[in-house]
């Protein structure tokens, strides 16, 4: 024997010792007892466990999975048929490292584990209140009352498998749990549970590539809410270890060839293998199958060959009927099998005695104390002749003063009017729709304008002014007082919009225009003459710098129900002259005021869609016609939630302008072109911006 083949030899004898080592222990024998409505499950093994091993419980199918690491199964056997208390079955699957015992309930149970020398003791109670039968919302722990439980975290994370895992720990094992499918969405409420601040938040998972989309967690009321949003085609999955709430969310793959029945069979599978047997024989098999009573009608007749292998025994069941031509009616555990044409016989035969019952049955009268609905239009909706609710027979009449119906018809109808009342006469919701228009005006103008003119009045007598005392110049206002004399002009210079220089002496004319801003402009004058006081360069400038702000803020608020219609409005009628057909006038009015019109609807998760119309109207300008009306309007349909606040609309209108009046070629020479110009700088800034916000009275501030 060569060293290679020695090698080899001696690898398989290492792994054959490793795995011989690695399991160890056994699985020597499973016993089932009742003690006091629980049940007592007893695992001995070859070796003590070292510790209690692992387990997770699934709601549905209910079961209990105990994993056992390096333990192999010495029983003999894989399954076994129990059937004491809620215990139904056992499973027993090995594998490389581990085996793993599965435990089929009847319904979801509480378990405790624990060790005793060789043997691992399972204990199954049941719940303290026992779900309802037929009831799709399975409870994980029913809690108690007067126990405040908590979440302490919640975490997502992605399998191996790609699906999405939600891990909720809990402060104990005993909170209340309600998990349902409400349309696309899983929804969780954890009663009486408090949530941490820090916890009260909106996870995107979209990046784990799962099916989970989302995860809302919020509190509501007394109750947690923990809303999960997947996407495309899924099935989920939620166990409960200790305080570990755990919900697994799959995609499930699309199969083109069974698409029309996706989704409809949801049986235990079952395989069947029959040669030409008859067909009440094999519906026998299925009632010992599914522990249902089946009924099946003399008319049944006739043998059948099938094969089927893993199949829903539902599946099985309707292939079969549609092969004999065959028809079921379930009720209850009982399905009664028959030919089609005969159950449609039965059917028929039935209705039509039913309906001779209900033309034959006494009519009764009963009234019905409107609380919040009128009773006219409630007699308006049993009496619909599109779609009425009462019969033939029945009849309805109001009586206005008191709010009372009194409605005639069959028991069974009344019983359904009832209902429908039950439902309607509920208080409406009402929502105060508060609405801010603000308009903030910014203005700002700037104009500058000079007067320059010359004056010679040598051979004249008299004293002009302060020339006697030798200055060369006078600085100021008041130049209109300076220069008179007898026989000479009337003055020299002067200030204002309206010159008054001598005639003859005003060279440039072009004082600040000051039209379309507020104020008056200022103006500095200046005066140069000789020593004789005989000749006088006169200067003269205005500016005028004007700077304005306003805001305006009209708050309208209106309180109306939901889905009505409600308008408030506050302003002027302004009067205006109107031809009439005959060529006489007549006199109309116009409105110009601050109105705020608004239909709420509140949605089913709190938000409100409400359609506005907001209207700022205001008088402007009188022209020859009649009175300008300055219109702010704005029509929109929104959804907002409640309590928050949106911006409707906004208008920003900005107007800068600059206008220069200058003599050709003087006015464009630098330094001293501004001697021959004046200019007018203008900036005005209008903004409007409406915002809205709805408010969802609460019902007891309003209801008594």
């Amino acid at each position: 024997m060569n060293i290679r083949a020695v090698f080899h030899v001696l690898a398989l004898w290492l792994l054959g010792f490793g795995l011989a080592w690695a399991q160890s222990n056994s699985i020597e024998s499973f016993n089932v007892s009742q003690q006091g409505g629980k049940v007592v499950v007893r695992i001995q093994t070859k070796n003590p466990l070292p510790a209690v091993p692992p387990s997770f419980a699934v709601v549905n199918p209910a079961r209990i999975a105990i994993d056992f690491a390096g333990t192999v199964n010495a029983l003999g056997r894989a399954s076994q048929d129990i059937g004491e208390g809620e215990l139904r079955s056992m499973n027993l699957v090995q594998g490389a490292e581990r085996s793993r015992m599965v435990l089929n309930l009847r319904r979801a149970v509480t378990h405790e584990m624990s060790i005793e020398g060789n043997t691992l003791v399972v204990t199954l109670s049941p719940p303290a209140a026992a779900t309802a039968v037929g009831s799709a919302t399975p409870n994980f722990a029913e809690g108690r009352a007067d126990v405040k439980h908590a979440i302490r975290d919640i975490d997502f994370r992605r399998g191996r498998a790609g699906e999405g895992r939600v891990i909720i720990d809990l402060a104990d094992a005993g909170t209340g749990i309600d998990l349902r499918q409400q349309g696309q969405n899983i929804v969780i409420d954890f009663a009486k549970t408090a949530l941490p601040d820090n916890l009260r938040r909106r996870l995107d998972v979209v990046d784990f590539a799962t099916p989970v989309q989302s995860i809302n967690v919020f509190q509501q009321g007394e109750n947690v809410r923990v809303v999960i949003e997947p996407k495309g085609n899924f099935e989920h999955n939620a166990y409960q270890t200790d305080t570990q709430f755990v919900v697994e969310v799959r995609a499930v793959v699309a199969d083109p060839n069974r698409a029309a029945q996706r989704g409809r069979y949801t049986g235990e599978k079952l395989s069947l293998n029959f040669q030409n047997v008859e067909v009440r024989a094999v519906l026998n098999v299925i009632a010992d199958f599914t522990d249902l009573n089946i009924i099946t009608s003399d008319s049944v007749t006739g043998n059948i060959t099938l094969r089927l292998k893993d199949v829903p025994w539902d599946q099985a069941l309707d292939i079969i009927l549609q092969t004999r031509g065959l028809d079921s009616r379930r009720s209850g555990s009982v399905i009664w099998i028959a030919p089609r044409d005969e159950l449609a016989t039965r059917e028929k035969l039935a209705l039509e005695a039913q309906q001779q019952i209900v033309d034959l049955e006494q009519t009764r009268t009963e009234s019905f104390q409107m609380n919040y609905q009128k009773a006219t239009e409630v007699v308006k909706l049993l009496s619909d002749p599109q779609q009425r609710i009462l019969s033939k027979r029945g009849s309805a009449v109001v009586d206005a003063r008191t709010n009372t119906l009194f409605v005639q018809d069959t028991p069974s109808r009344l019983e359904e009017v009832r209902k429908l009342i039950a439902k309607i006469d509920v208080p409406v919701r009402q929502v105060m729709i508060e609405a801010r228009i603000v308009t903030a005006s910014e203005t700002f103008g700037r104009a500058l304008g000079v007067r320059l003119g010359f004056n010679d009045l040598s051979g004249r007598t008299g004293t002009i002014g302060n020339a006697g005392n030798g200055k060369g110049f006078v600085l100021g206002g008041g130049l209109e007082n300076v220069g008179s004399q007898a026989g000479g002009p009337a003055a020299i210079g002067a200030q204002g919009g309206t010159s008054s220089f001598t005639p003859g002496s005003l060279g440039v004319n072009l004082p600040a225009n000051t039209s379309g801003l507020a104020g008056t402009a200022g103006a500095l004058s200046f005066i140069l003459f000789n020593s004789a006081a005989t000749r006088f360069l006169n200067l003269e400038i205005t500016a005028l710098e004007a700077d304005g702000k306003g805001k305006i803020i009209s708050s309208p608020r209106v309180l109306t129900a939901d889905q009505v219609e409600a308008l408030i409005e506050q302003g002027t009628e302004i009067p205006y002259q109107q031809a009439t057909s005959s060529g006489a006038t007549s006199v109309s009015f116009r409105k110009a005021n601050l109105s705020l019109k608004v239909k709420p609807q509140i949605t089913p998760d709190g938000n409100v869609i409400m359609t506005l119309d907001v209207n700022k109207d205001a008088p402007g300008a009188t022209t020859a016609a009649g009175v300008q009306i300055d219109t702010k309007h704005v029509k929109t349909e929104v959804l907002v939630e409640n309590g928050g606040t949106v911006v409707i609309g906004g208008i920003f209108d900005q107007n800068n302008q600059t206008n220069t009046s200058r003599i050709p070629v003087l006015g464009e020479l630098p330094y001293v072109g501004w001697l021959f110009r004046n200019q007018t700088t203008t900036s005005t800034r209008d903004e409007l911006l409406v915002f809205i916000t709805p408010r969802i009275v609460n019902e007891r501030l309003t209801v008594r």
